[in-house]
């Protein structure tokens, strides 16, 4: 690979700990949707036997809870809101129109991300507790019933808004071309980064730039 002319953006663990996170979701959400929307029953086959998949799904509804909060832990820091979040903001249209001719002052991630991280980690967070609250085998003979209809009502709609929000976050990874490369090779090419995060461009990747030179002289 031409490391000259592209920048690391995601580490392989942050890959893997992504790709692992999405892998199980989408178990977790297709055999969901399967239960949800009668027409869509086969989708409930990707965890075995409607018995088998009621087993796995809550288990593994943890293990995206428990990857998601290590994503936080990980990324909370480039998703802090800042002041030329702004800047974003007063040009979203350009931006959804793929046009970048304005600087936008980006960091690492830009204000439309920060409000899918943000939506993401608030809806999974409901989906735990609501989770545990209808998980038949542990939890739910603690609840009245009332509770657990209303957790259930409540489960269902996070994860119905939580589906559509990881749909629009894939339409956005195919619609900026070299998003998905990005997440799957771990390298963007530098156009890529100045175009798309200019500010994150400026200040980390062309100090390191500046300080690798001078090593190497």
């Amino acid at each position: 690979m031409d490391t000259d002319n592209r920048v690391l953006r995601t580490r392989f663990g942050d890959r893997l700990l992504h790709w692992t996170m999405v892998s199980c979701f989408f178990l977790v959400a297709m055999s969901g949707l399967s239960w949800f929307f009668p027409s869509l029953h086969w989708l409930g086959s990707v965890l075995g036997p409607p018995q088998l998949a009621r087993i796995l799904h809550p288990f593994l509804g943890v293990v995206v809870f428990v990857l998601l909060m290590c994503m936080f832990v990980r990324f909370v820091h480039h998703n802090m809101p800042v002041r030329t979040d702004a800047v974003w903001f007063r040009h979203v249209l350009d931006v959804l129109r793929n046009r970048h001719g304005q600087k936008l002052q980006i960091g690492k991630y830009n204000a439309g991300q920060k409000i899918l991280f943000w939506g993401i980690m608030a809806l999974i967070s409901a989906l735990f507790v609501t989770g545990l609250v209808i998980w038949r085998a542990y939890f739910a003979v603690y609840f009245p019933i009332p509770v657990i209809r209303l957790a259930l009502l409540a489960h269902s709609a996070a994860a119905l808004a939580l589906i559509l929000l990881v749909l629009g976050h894939i339409y956005m990874g195919l619609w900026v071309r070299g998003s998905i490369t990005g997440m799957v090779t771990g390298y963007v090419s530098r156009a890529w980064a100045r175009q798309h995060h200019d500010r994150w461009y400026a200040e980390e990747v062309a100090p390191e730039d500046t300080t690798s030179v001078k090593h190497h002289s």
